[in-house]
């Protein structure tokens, strides 16, 4: 993973990321990231795997990349196989409790029935710290 990308993640342009785009980026992108997000704020995560999942939520984080995130239908397709890429290496560290974590979040923004809207009971959940782990 690129150091250059890494460097661009905090969790407050994280949190600042998901509150403007999730329903942009839709709810599989938005998982993803939730679940190397999770995992990287994990102590018994070494700091090799943070290094590839700070890269990847990095890349994620930065508007200007292989294919601009404002760019009709395939703005995210490249932070996606971002993504994947870190999932694949760090995948020993993407723990059930991980997943639980990110999917209850996700079906908080989204709705449990994967209709790609952001819940309208919590809006602001994003805004009230809700990537805290």
């Amino acid at each position: 993973m690129n150091k250059t990308y890494e460097t661009h993640y905090s969790d407050e342009n994280f949190r600042q990321k998901m509150t403007r785009y999730a329903k942009k980026a839709g709810r599989e992108v938005v998982e993803k990231a939730l679940w190397l997000h999770y995992a990287a704020q994990d102590p018994a995560t070494p700091k090799w795997a943070k290094a590839a999942m700070y890269s990847a939520l990095g890349y994620f984080i930065l508007p200007l990349d292989a294919i601009p995130d404002f760019a009709p239908l395939v703005g995210y397709t490249d932070d996606l196989s971002v993504m994947a890429a870190a999932l694949v290496v760090t995948s020993m560290y993407i723990t059930g409790a991980v997943k639980e974590q990110a999917r209850s979040k996700v079906d908080g923004w989204f709705g449990s029935d994967a209709d790609d809207t952001i819940s309208a009971s919590n809006p602001d959940d994003a805004r009230a710290g809700g990537f805290k782990a």
